[in-house]
């Protein structure tokens, strides 16, 4: 019997920018997480209301920094402009930029960013590092959902 997921695997390219409003947590990498992020999740979760112009609260979108040693991972929202950013929070936009992007789910992120990175190398993309770009994570929460829909972006080249 098949196991049915929410995960397509589809990869495409997209183009966009984000201005967002967060939390973020740096751990050690990789023995901290995923427990660092799934706790820098929740924390800001509690706190999501304090965000006044968000575009959407059911849209978690988590940029992270690993140079494997340490990680710093953010939990945000996007909101329509940054101006009131609530206190112990950060806002920061991220410019219009390529993305590689591959949908799966919260339960198959490992095979996404397997299948993501082949796909890049078949098609002649290269990760874009760190110069004012961010790969993330987007997660679609779902309410008592046990699989949800997660987006892998990865910059490109």
């Amino acid at each position: 019997m098949e196991v049915k997921t929410v995960a397509t695997f589809v990869c495409e390219v997209v183009k966009r920018e984000y201005a967002l409003i967060g939390q973020s947590i740096t751990a050690n990498f990789p023995q901290s997480f995923p427990n660092a992020a799934m706790k820098v999740q929740m924390d800001f979760e509690k706190r999501i209301d304090e965000v006044v112009n968000c575009k959407n609260k059911q849209v978690l979108i988590s940029p992270y920094m690993c140079n494997d040693i340490v990680a710093t991972y953010f939990a945000c929202v996007e909101v329509e402009e940054l101006t009131e950013i609530p206190e112990g929070m950060i806002g920061f936009t991220l410019p219009l930029m390529d993305y590689a992007k591959i949908s799966c789910s919260n339960k198959t992120i490992d095979q996404g960013y397997s299948k993501l990175f082949a796909w890049m190398g078949e098609n002649g993309y290269k990760q874009k590092w760190y110069d004012k770009s961010f790969p993330m994570e987007v997660f679609y929460l779902e309410e008592g959902a046990e699989e949800e829909v997660v987006e892998i972006l990865v910059p490109i080249q």
